[in-house]
């Protein structure tokens, strides 16, 4: 037997140039304007649509505790040469 869902008002094509409408009640449902900027990401097989800013807010929580004047991509390459340097002395 094979299963097959029902078409629904939120089920969507994607267009000949990738383009996908979000219906109308999901717009309202969830406030959306036009011109709002979404975040579009893969979550295993599923297609996830976010606000930006609530992306950029879960950034700033999750990287509360480093220092403003951090550079993380600074230390990152630090880190990445000393262990380099560590490999060239150790052969």
């Amino acid at each position: 037997m094979t299963y097959q869902m029902a078409p629904t008002d939120n089920e969507v094509r994607i267009g000949a140039q990738g383009r996908v409408v979000i219906p109308a009640a999901l717009r309202k449902a969830l406030k959306f304007k036009p011109g709002d900027r979404l975040v579009a990401r893969k979550v295993g097989e599923s297609l996830v649509l976010e606000r930006r800013e609530t992306v950029e807010r879960r950034l700033r929580e999750r990287f509360r505790h480093v220092p403003r004047d951090v550079n993380l991509a600074d230390e990152l390459i630090a880190e990445r040469r000393a262990e380099a340097a560590r490999e060239a002395g150790s052969s």
